[in-house]
């Protein structure tokens, strides 16, 4: 897959949902959720001549282009605070439900073979654990042949609502991390080479022996790259899956936080995936296009109610029934045009 940025054009459905043919909508932002709404798109190309034209730019831009209303709607893995989201009149919600995972590539360790824990992957990323071989790792992986090789970390170049979920875990877990480094959609690395977007990271490391990254999971998969088991905070090392991933999300709390911004983080639970992120979307309340507006809500419904096979199968895990009502609720409630009426 090329490192650069990606034109993604979505399919979107008629059908029952009454969208007119021959619009365009217009979406921008994180990466992470690219291979669902690809699949989503997919579905839809059959029934609708109507378009969704989708950059993979990363969630940073996502805000940016719709705090600027130069798209219809935007994406972010980083949810939005509640003052911004106030300030720029944005309603936020999430679509979809994934996990970030640590890749590898050491030729003489088979996938899920290698075990990390997060004080050992904020030191490799602090540039402190610098050997495959390292004590520190070698301790997590008892009867493991560990090769005496330097490790080349890779990390993300753009601004990424996954670097702020990976970060946000690294300074959960290590308080030296969260002291010299911290979170954010982009940070000062101490160490590695930047890859810009999932599709970046995914293609250094499959071509760099010896590295390490971060990539959302359906990456990894795509790329036949190799995952790193993770410990929990129960102390238990588990695998990346659509299991794990739906553990940690089982009690998130959804309406206490502004603008549903649920993170996901270090979840407790036997099974929960440490590295567990909900993607968002972005839409303004006040719509000057009333019709794109709709368009977008009409499509994310679709998403929400029919595509959780879709999901499923690229191992996302599709939004609880309960919380896909909450969001339909503020659809109809808080979505206007410039007169004030509600779009739907």
């Amino acid at each position: 897959m090329k490192m650069m940025r990606k034109l993604l054009v979505l399919g979107i459905s008629l059908g029952a949902i009454g969208m007119a043919q021959g619009h365009t909508i217009t979406g921008a932002g994180a990466s992470f959720p690219y291979p669902i709404y690809a699949k989503w798109a997919a579905l839809y190309e059959k029934e609708t001549g109507t378009q969704v034209n989708y950059q993979s730019i990363g969630s940073g831009g996502g805000q940016q282009q719709i705090i600027a209303k130069t798209v219809d709607f935007g994406a972010s893995d980083d949810p939005m605070k509640s003052d911004k989201l106030d300030e720029h009149q944005l309603l936020q919600f999430p679509a979809i439900i994934g996990g970030t995972v640590p890749v590898v590539n050491i030729p003489e360790i088979e996938n899920g073979r290698l075990r990390l824990s997060g004080i050992v992957l904020a030191d490799i990323f602090l540039g402190k654990i610098k050997k495959w071989n390292d004590p520190a790792i070698a301790k997590l992986n008892e009867g493991l042949s560990l090769p005496d090789k330097s490790i080349i970390v890779v990390h993300r170049s753009d601004g990424s609502g996954t670097t702020f979920g990976w970060t946000n875990y690294l300074a959960k877990v290590s308080l030296e991390w969260k002291e010299k480094v911290g979170e954010g959609k982009s940070v000062k690395w101490p160490t590695g080479q930047g890859g810009k977007g999932n599709e970046g990271v995914a293609a250094y490391v499959k071509q760099l022996k010896y590295s390490i990254g971060y990539v959302e999971y359906a990456y990894a998969k795509q790329n036949g790259l190799t995952w790193a088991r993770l410990q929990n905070k129960n102390g238990v090392f588990v695998s990346p899956s659509k299991e794990s991933f739906a553990a940690a999300a089982m009690n998130a709390k959804w309406d206490n936080e502004a603008g549903m911004g649920v993170i996901l983080t270090d979840e407790s639970g036997e099974q929960s995936w440490p590295v567990t992120a909900a993607s968002f979307i972005l839409v303004h309340k006040k719509a000057d296009n009333a019709e794109n507006a709709k368009n977008v809500l009409d499509f994310f419904e679709w998403a929400l109610e029919k595509g959780q096979n879709a999901a499923l199968a690229l191992d996302y895990v599709p939004l609880p029934e309960a919380l896909v009502k909450q969001i339909q609720h503020k659809w109809n409630t808080e979505v206007k045009d410039t007169q004030g009426n509600l779009i739907r």
